[in-house]
């Protein structure tokens, strides 16, 4: 499924989103005291001691239980901004629409069309079609925001197994469409840099901001990756 059209805390996610065999997960927010954290550097979760070893020794950082009802108990806040991490291809990117009340999905769609429940899939969902509308609806919770899971593994430690980064930036959703062309130039697995970027400028009114957003970096082919390495 395709986005035609958080940066939230992925902690916060409704669990049972996806089945997988991912090892761990990249987060780029985090929660303090029930209050939701940007960072400026890449958190890892991960259930496995070894795991949570080699991403410290890989990206720095110490890992820490916590506590949690999540099987990615473990956490390491890294002190990298910027991984270079191996997609598998132009499916290793889902992104679709989605707004949740608590555990339950109460829309979704891919921005035109409803992909769920089965007997709206194909109807149209009825989000305004301009962008900045969109984003008003979902700010006040009448409208879904963009749910785009990145599935990877990291090129350090090719054989460390898969991650998952999941993200609700609507910056990464304007331009996901570019990071699926990149990927579809590259024939198999690329060698990609996934980064928190920092954003800063000064509004019309004398306010300054300064946020991170999640970027998506296709880099070359993984087979050109390695052989430049011999």
């Amino acid at each position: 499924m395709a986005l035609r059209i958080f940066e939230t805390d992925p902690d916060a996610m409704p669990k049972g989103m996806f089945s997988d065999d991912t090892v761990g997960r990249f987060h780029s927010g985090r929660q303090v005291n029930g209050v939701p954290e940007q960072l400026s550097h890449w958190k890892v979760t991960t259930g496995d001691p070894e795991v949570a070893d080699a991403i410290s020794q890989l990206f720095g950082g110490t890992p820490e239980e916590t506590e949690t009802t999540s099987e990615n108990f473990i956490e390491v806040l890294t002190e990298r901004e910027r991984v270079k991490v191996v997609l598998s291809g132009t499916d290793a990117i889902s992104s679709d629409m989605k707004l949740w009340n608590g555990n339950v999905l109460i829309h979704h769609c891919d921005g035109v069309e409803y992909l769920s429940p089965e007997e709206d899939r194909g109807k149209a969902c009825g989000c305004p079609p301009l962008m900045e509308d969109r984003k008003a609806a979902a700010k006040a919770r009448r409208g879904p925001s963009p749910s785009i899971s990145i599935l990877f593994r990291i090129a350090e430690d090719y054989d460390l197994g898969l991650f998952r980064f999941v993200t609700g930036s609507w910056k990464l959703a304007e331009v996901l469409h570019e990071v699926q062309n990149a990927l579809e130039r590259v024939s198999g697995e690329a060698l990609a840099e996934l980064s928190l970027e920092l954003v800063e400028y000064t509004t019309k009114k004398g306010r300054d901001v300064s946020y991170r957003k999640p970027v998506v970096k296709v880099l070359k082919s993984w087979n050109d990756a390695v052989s430049d390495e011999r």
